[in-house]
């Protein structure tokens, strides 16, 4: 425990710290927000600073930072370090800057930020990312709820050739569209509170029995043999650096945040709220990712013969086995999540926390496809005033949705691929608003603190470039080549960034 209880003091410690920093260097003030400037009664809604808080967690807390770290805590106690340590200086700071910068500017979404930061050519290609990104985390926030409920609350198999399986993402998706649809302080200003409160309890409810039950956890300087798995060897037969970051993406830092804090750029009554809603969520999550990754350590530890998890060499790597019937079976991720549950809570208070579970990615789904909505219509200058207009623009938006999420059942590597495509396109995404953050301060007379920026720019430049070319859903080349590569293509976007900073500078004091 002596790992994860240092990790948990260097979140807390540091958000506290770091929080207050970010703020001093952006400088918000008494201005009028664009919930107050630009109310229209849909987007544009002054919302309490409590139910931001609670909204953007939800927004931001899908089932990254659940079945991210149970994947990533294979690579041993180093996550419990390497988690909060990212979750202060890159993930916080990032969601942040993102955060203030589009209320400052009236509200803008993502896509209008890079717009007026970074060269034309490069904003569209962040655009056609960002869309795909919204569209995978869509499908995945449609296809994680439905089979954990499908397995995990109501006993049915979640194959695809379940009729219960369909309805479960039918009436998801319906919710979903209802919530893209209403106006922001309808469904998620009202119900968000609410589920916010169950998700917390939940992950404090593991927090707690982690100690109760005095469970062993891995040191990061000790043995790092838990339930005859060996963390330290998974750690040395892998590549940590790219494959640890993308895997456990969103405890650390996620560029799908990012359009998340630009919606509630429209609901903050002040821009000295966002410290709490922007920066402070983060670290939530950040709690959360930690939570859920040592659970996952703590059940392996234990083994299948104890109610818990045996680690198994499959023909795909390592697998997830439990014990069913008196019968090693394996088991997914998402089934991985119930199994926590049940051991640390009980029946009942595993039935509670599965029910947190199912909410996290669904609370994310809607607000993705809702980004996705204000994303298109800004993007095509599509009017969004009324119902009708939204609808039709929502449908098509849900027709393809729809369609990855059937192929992606039905393929049995399906969901698999759309997870790490989601993973990439979700680091990628981060390196375009980063660079644009670096950009805005060098434009306001900031460039003392562009480390600041700088530091997830370069670092998650070369983790997303790296995977890429290097993955097997990529170019698979060479791990060695790949990191020479990235480094090169690394040095030259940070050079790129700096010349357009110190341009647009030069102009703007010109004129």
């Amino acid at each position: 425990m002596i790992t994860l209880i240092i990790g948990l003091v260097i979140l807390i410690g540091g958000g506290l710290l770091y929080g207050r920093f970010c703020e001093k260097v952006f400088g918000p003030d008494d201005r009028k927000t664009p919930a107050y400037e630009n109310e229209d009664g849909v987007d544009y809604v002054p919302m309490k600073k409590w139910k931001n808080c609670l909204v953007n967690l939800l927004n931001i807390a899908g089932t990254g930072p659940i079945l991210g770290p149970i994947q990533g805590i294979l690579f041993g106690p180093i996550a419990f370090i390497t988690i909060p340590i990212g979750c202060v200086i890159g993930g916080a700071m990032h969601d942040y800057f993102c955060g203030m910068i589009c209320t400052r500017e009236k509200g803008i979404q993502m896509p209008e930020m890079i717009k007026r930061h970074l060269p034309k050519g490069v904003s569209w290609i962040y655009t056609l990312i960002i869309v795909i990104l919204l569209f995978l985390c869509g499908a995945v926030f449609v296809y994680t709820p439905g089979d954990i409920a499908a397995t995990q609350l109501f006993g049915f198999g979640g194959t695809p050739g379940e009729a219960s399986t369909w309805i479960i993402y039918g009436f998801i998706f319906v919710y979903y569209l209802i919530a893209t649809v209403l106006p922001i302080d309808k469904i998620i200003g009202k119900v968000y509170p609410i589920l916010g409160g169950i998700l917390i309890l939940s992950a404090l409810g593991i927090f707690v029995m982690l100690f109760v039950s005095g469970h062993q956890l891995a040191e990061i300087f000790g043995d790092q043999i838990l339930g005859g798995f060996d963390f330290g060897a998974y750690f040395q037969s892998h590549s940590f650096i790219p494959s640890f970051f993308v895997t456990v993406a969103c405890g650390i830092l996620s560029g799908f945040h990012s359009t998340q804090t630009s919606l509630i750029a429209r609901t903050i009554e002040s821009e000295r709220h966002g410290r709490m809603t922007f920066y402070n969520m983060m670290i939530c999550e950040g709690f959360i990712a930690m939570i859920w990754a040592a659970g996952a350590m703590a059940i392996i530890g234990l083994g299948a013969e104890n109610a818990g998890i045996t680690m198994q060499l499959t023909d795909a790597g390592w697998g997830y086995f439990e014990s069913i019937d008196g019968a090693l079976r394996q088991i997914s991720p998402t089934s991985v999540v119930g199994v926590i549950c049940r051991n640390m809570l009980g029946d009942i208070g595993g039935i509670i926390a599965i029910i947190g579970v199912v909410i996290l990615p669904i609370t994310t789904g809607d607000t993705a496809l809702r980004s996705l909505r204000l994303v298109t219509a800004e993007t095509f200058h599509i009017k969004q005033k009324t119902a009708v207009q939204r609808i039709l623009l929502a449908l098509p938006i849900f027709a393809v949705t729809l369609a990855l999420l059937i192929w992606a059942k039905n393929d049995p590597n399906g969901f698999n691929v759309i997870w790490r495509y989601m993973g990439w396109a979700n680091q990628t995404v981060s390196v375009f608003a980063t660079s644009s953050i670096m950009i805005y301060m060098m434009r306001h007379g900031k460039t003392k603190y562009l480390w600041m920026p700088a530091i997830p720019f370069l670092f998650y430049s070369f983790v997303t470039t790296s995977y890429l070319l290097s993955a097997s859903e990529g170019f698979s080349l060479d791990m060695t080549l790949s990191y020479t590569i990235a480094g090169v293509f690394t040095v030259f976007i940070f050079a790129a960034s700096i010349y357009r900073g110190r341009k647009l500078s030069q102009i703007e004091r010109r004129v």
